[in-house]
């Protein structure tokens, strides 16, 4: 990124700072924000696996509220996670194409993505495809930092991503629709109905369902590609996702959670022809049944069966590749018990088993089988606060991996907090990395990492600060290294890296402007090439400003990026101005315009990939509200 870019960056999230922490002295002057206190400081439980208030977290959390989507008018969680702090994004294209998700430096399949709790990740990449995920059918995201294998186990090393689908709790039942129209002859449409049901709403539903379709743009640069297909490369999804909740009594309840994406993308290949036609289908499914209650006063238990599915079907001229079909399924039955033997005090044990089976005409591979067991312990004591996780998978095809958590916070006073914390992660090897002829070697062993970090939290009404340090060293890494006898490049444990850094996030209101920032400066390190790891920049970072007047409400986005190495080349750094506007007609009705990249900026994230260029999409919104009483 040009250094003015960087510095003006910078600058920005300081003042934002500034204006957060202002001395006591200054904040009688301060006109607390419009922002409801509980979207500032939400209930999460991706941090440590239970209910918390997101001030009490020791990993480094963030949330993305419904609130948030509906402000940035993101039409997918590729959109809404590219400004999130440690986040960096980079994408094949427009929107559906293949999209990679680095959290702290860490590659795309050392990141866990969840969705309502379920693993969704592909078994033969080690990925989950978010970018078939839409913004329609998201409640809201809660977004961890830094090895949390001990609470999660394999893929946790980067962080947690967990997306939680729409939820019926709270209200009656009401409904909801929306259509939008844009460049690129985008239109989408959404639908949806959710509330409670019942004289005390112990029975909750949602039902959502939504369809995009947009003609895109031609994801590759003719001259950077010339064999590429230079036609626009259309994408179209179908969405839905389903609640089912009831509560027996004041202590059980028990639910159901669906959801499910289609996708078909076109894409191009630098390798083909330039009249070629590349299409994948692509589905991600996650499905979960639970019921939890308490056991006694201080024991609660939750059992929960699941299934996540991951698959991919490639066309070229209308005719199947060969390989094509690399079908994934993940079913995992785990029970977790939490007992609050004393006040402030809980203990947590659980236990897990997860069935990984991979469908694919490229090979054929065993079912993996993974047992796990962990402990957690979470507890405070007057300004002291701690956490301390133990975790064992053993797995079926490789054998073990241990990993532990320890978390510490010190409570200066009510809005200041010190935090530190040590631990270590893993990532299983992939059935690509094992199994894939010419490339696979059985014998792997595990990607392993050890991190520590230390940082500084402000909590006040005007939101919520977080300044953290972090150094990751990685070992153990995959990659393909050439192999004398039998003369094939074959994945192989030999890499090394490091990732340290600084990443700042806040998110508040500050004279009814309702403001989110976050600003990352990191080294990430090839250690075995002596070069950076590709794809990831040095500093990033995004800052966003929303302002209701009366009906109208306006914001304005501005994300950042400096200089990455893709392989040889250096994609330069960019900054991306995105603007929004909303004007409640009546309190049902209302209609939303937002313009994306005005400046028409022209960049990179992939070596040869197009970004889009400006863009301008308008909505009209329908929400149905409770009658007053």
């Amino acid at each position: 990124m040009h250094r003015t870019a960087t510095r003006a960056l910078a600058g920005a999230l300081t003042g934002v700072m500034a204006g957060a922490v202002a001395p006591a002295w200054a904040q009688s002057t301060t006109q607390v924000a419009s922002t409801p206190v509980g979207e500032l400081n939400p209930t999460v439980v991706t941090a440590s696996r239970s209910e918390q208030p997101l001030s009490d977290a020791l990993p480094h959390t963030t949330v993305i509220s419904r609130a948030d989507i509906e402000r940035s008018q993101a039409p997918d969680a590729v959109t809404l996670l590219r400004r999130e702090a440690g986040i960096e994004i980079a994408q094949n294209g427009g929107p559906g194409t293949n999209a990679s998700l680095f959290m702290r430096g860490a590659s795309s399949n050392q990141t866990l993505v969840l969705i309502d709790g379920v693993r969704v990740a592909s078994g033969t990449s080690g990925g989950a495809q978010i970018g078939q995920l839409m913004a329609d059918q998201i409640d809201h995201i809660e977004v961890v930092r830094g090895n949390v294998s001990a609470l999660y186990g394999s893929d946790a090393i980067g962080g947690v991503v967990q997306i939680f689908t729409r939820n019926g709790r709270g209200h009656g039942p009401l409904a909801n629709a929306e259509i939008e129209y844009g460049a690129r002859n985008t239109k989408r449409a959404q639908a949806g109905i959710s509330g409670s049901l019942g004289e005390n709403g112990d029975t909750s539903f949602a039902l959502s369902v939504s369809e995009f379709k947009t003609n895109g743009f031609s994801t590759m640069n003719p001259l950077q590609a010339p064999k590429a297909n230079p036609n626009d490369n259309p994408y179209t999804n179908k969405s839905v996702s389903a609640q089912l909740s009831h509560r027996f009594s004041a202590d059980w309840q028990a639910g159901l959670t669906y959801f499910q994406t289609w996708g078909d993308v076109s894409y191009d290949n630098a390798f083909g022809k330039r009249t070629d036609t590349n299409v994948a289908h692509n589905v991600v499914r996650s499905m979960s049944a639970y019921v939890d209650g308490k056991v006694t006063q201080d024991w609660k238990t939750r059992v929960t069966l699941s299934q996540g599915d991951d698959r991919s079907l490639n066309f070229t001229n209308g005719v199947l590749q060969v390989p094509s079909r690399f079908n994934t399924r993940n079913q995992t039955a785990s029970w977790q018990n939490d007992w609050a033997f004393m006040p402030n005090q809980l203990l947590k044990v659980g236990l897990e088993h997860l069935q990984t089976s991979v469908d694919s005409d490229a090979y054929n591979v065993p079912t993996r089988n993974v047992d796990s067991g962990y402990i957690g312990y979470e507890g405070k004591f007057g300004q002291h606060q701690l956490q301390l996780n133990l975790r064992r998978d053993r797995y079926s095809d490789f054998g073990g991996a241990n990993s532990y958590y320890a978390g510490y916070g010190f409570a200066f006073n009510p809005q200041w907090k010190a935090v530190a914390s040590v631990s270590n992660a893993f990532r299983a090897p992939s059935f690509n990395e094992l199994y894939y002829p010419f490339f696979g070697s059985p014998n792997l062993q595990p990607e392993k990492a050890r991190s520590v970090e230390a940082g500084v939290e402000y909590s006040s009404a005007m939101g919520l600060v977080r300044v953290t340090a972090f150094e990751t060293d990685y070992s153990n890494l995959i990659t393909s290294a050439f192999d004398p006898v039998s003369g094939n490049f074959l994945a192989a444990n030999v890499n090394r890296a490091r990732v340290n850094g600084v990443e700042t996030s806040y998110r508040g209101s500050i004279y009814g402007v309702d403001l989110r920032a976050s600003f990352t400066m990191q080294n990430p390190q090839d250690l075995s090439a002596n070069q950076l790891l590709s794809r990831r920049a040095r500093h990033f970072g995004s800052v966003s400003a929303y302002k209701t007047f009366g009906p109208f409400s306006a914001g304005v986005e501005w994300n950042a990026a400096g200089d990455r190495q893709d392989s040889t080349k250096t994609l330069g750094g960019y900054g991306l101005l995105n603007l929004v506007g909303r004007y409640q007609i009546t309190p049902d009705w209302a209609v939303s315009a937002r313009v994306e990249n005005v400046t028409n900026k022209n960049y990179q994230l992939i070596y040869p990939y197009n970004t889009a260029s400006r863009g301008v999409f308008f909505t009209l919104s329908w929400q149905q509200h409770e009658p007053k009483r």
